[in-house]
C-alpha cells in the first residue's frame, strides 16, 4: 500500500492488541500545547500595539506584482503560508528554514528533529513538486493579480505533493504533479469563488478547497492513464517504535501532533517546520501587523484558533491515532478555524465556537469519504472535501450566535 499520512485513515492497521491514549495525557499535552501558542498570541497582541510598523502590507500588494519583481518573488513565497491563512513571505522563509534543518538532522537520525513528509524520505521531491506546480500557477494567472487578490497559492498543498507520494520520487512524478495541480485547481477555484463562494455568502476558502478537491480526483484519474507512473509502495524510514502508552508519553505526544498539524496540508508535518512558520509569522506581525493574514490585525486571534482547533481534534478522535493511525485533525486549522476569526472579527464566539465545531465536524467527514476512494486516489482529496463541507456548515451555525 503506498504510504502518505491521511492513507491510514482510509485502511487503519489491525492489530490484537490496540495501544490506546490516555484521555488526561492526550488532553493535558494537546491543551498544554494550545495554552503556549496562546500566550505567543497574546504577547503578539500587545506587540502590535508597539509595533514600529516597518516593511511592507498587505494593501496593495496583489497590484503591484507586475511591475516589481521583487513584489513577484514575495508573492509567490507568501504563496505558501496562504494554506495557512498568514500570507507571509517572511513566514514562508521560516517554514522552509525548519523543513530544511529537519531534513538536515533526520539525516544524520537526530531523534529530535522529528519525522519530515511522514518518514518517507522523500521530503525534497514534495516540496520540489509543490514548489514547481506554485511557480506554474503564477505564471499562469499572474496577471490578473491586477484586478486583486487571486487563489494562485492552491496547488502548493494538493496535487503534486500528494503525487510525488502516491508514485513515488522521480521526476516524472514531481513534473506531472506539478503540471497537472496548476492547470487543474486554479482555474477551478477561479471559478467556483464566484459561482459558489459568493452567491452562498461564503468565504473564498470554501471555493479554494473544493478545487483543490476536485482538482486533485481529476488530477489522481488522469494519471492512471499516464504510460510513465506507475504506483509505488513509499516505504516509512525505520524508527524506534514504542510498545506502550505511559502518562507522560501521551502528554508529549499530543503536544507534538498538535504542532505538527501546523505543516500538515504542506505534506511536511514536522514540529521544526511547524515552530519555524509560527514564529516568522509572529516575526512578521510585530514587525508590521498590516501585513499577515491579509492585513486583517488578527494573526494573534487566528493562531489561537488553529491551535485550539488542533487540541479539541486530537482529544475527540485520539482512538483513530492508535497503532500509528491517523486523523485529519489539521482540517479545521486550515479552513474553519481561521475562517471563523475573520468571518466574525476575532470574536471569542469564532475563536471558540469554530475551533470546536471544526474539530467536531472536519476529521470525521474527511474519514467517511477517505473509505470510498478508488486505489490510488490520495486521500488528500477526502480531506480537502471535508474542509469544504464543514466550513460551509460551521459559518452559517455560528453566524446564528451572538458575536
Amino acid at each position: 500500500m503506498t504510504f502518505s499520512s491521511a492513507a491510514t485513515a482510509a485502511t487503519p492497521p489491525i492489530r490484537e492488541q490496540r495501544s490506546e491514549l490516555s484521555a488526561a495525557g492526550t488532553a493535558l499535552g494537546a491543551l498544554g500545547m494550545a495554552a503556549v501558542v496562546g500566550v505567543f498570541a497574546a504577547l503578539l497582541h500587545v506587540l502590535s500595539e508597539v509595533s514600529p510598523r516597518i516593511g511592507p502590507v498587505f494593501e496593495g500588494w496583489s497590484g503591484s506584482v507586475h511591475g516589481s519583481p521583487l513584489d513577484a518573488v514575495r508573492w509567490f513565497f507568501g504563496d505558501m503560508t496562504e494554506p495557512l491563512f498568514f500570507k507571509s513571505d517572511l513566514a514562508a522563509a521560516g517554514l522552509l528554514t525548519g523543513a530544511v534543518i529537519a531534513w538536515w538532522a533526520g539525516r544524520r537520525r537526530k531523534r529530535w528533529a522529528g519525522e519530515l513528509s511522514y518518514g518517507t524520505g522523500l521530503w525534497p521531491w514534495v516540496f520540489a513538486s509543490a514548489a514547481l506546480s506554485l511557480a506554474l500557477s503564477n505564471a499562469a494567472f499572474g496577471w490578473m493579480l491586477d484586478g486583486g487578490w487571486q487563489p494562485t497559492f492552491v496547488p502548493f498543498v494538493c496535487v503534486a505533493p500528494a503525487m510525488v507520494l502516491v508514485y513515488g520520487g522521480g521526476w516524472r512524478s514531481c513534473l506531472t504533479g506539478a503540471v497537472l495541480g496548476a492547470a487543474t485547481t486554479t482555474p477551478l477555484a477561479l471559478l467556483l469563488i464566484p459561482t459558489v463562494s459568493a452567491p452562498l455568502g461564503l468565504p473564498a476558502v470554501v471555493a479554494n478547497v473544493l478545487a483543490m478537491a476536485l482538482g486533485s480526483a481529476v488530477s489522481f484519474a488522469v494519471a492512471r492513464k499516464l504510460p510513465w507512473l506507475a504506483p509505488r509502495a513509499v516505504e516509512r524510514r525505520k524508527t524506534t517504535t514504542q510498545t506502550g502508552h505511559t502518562w507522560k508519553s501521551d502528554t508529549f505526544w499530543a503536544a507534538q501532533r498538535v504542532l505538527k498539524d501546523f505543516t500538515e496540508t504542506h505534506f511536511f508535518a514536522n514540529e521544526l517546520a511547524s515552530a519555524g512558520v509560527i514564529l516568522s509569522v509572529g516575526a512578521a506581525f510585530a514587525l508590521n501587523p498590516g501585513l499577515p493574514s491579509y492585513g486583517s490585525n488578527l494573526l494573534p486571534e487566528i493562531l489561537f484558533a488553529q491551535a485550539l482547533t488542533s487540541a479539541f481534534g486530537v482529544v475527540l478522535w485520539r482512538e483513530w491515532f492508535r497503532d500509528g493511525g491517523w486523523a485529519a485533525t489539521y482540517a479545521s486549522v486550515v479552513s474553519v478555524a481561521p475562517a471563523a476569526v475573520l468571518a466574525f472579527n476575532g470574536s471569542w464566539t469564532s475563536i471558540i465556537g469554530g475551533a470546536l465545531l471544526g474539530a467536531l465536524v472536519a476529521p470525521p467527514v474527511a474519514r467517511g469519504i477517505a473509505t470510498r476512494l478508488p486505489a490510488g486516489y490520495h486521500p488528500v482529496i477526502a480531506n480537502t472535501a471535508a474542509m469544504a463541507i464543514s466550513t460551509a456548515v460551521a459559518l452559517p451555525v455560528l453566524g446564528l450566535l451572538p458575536h
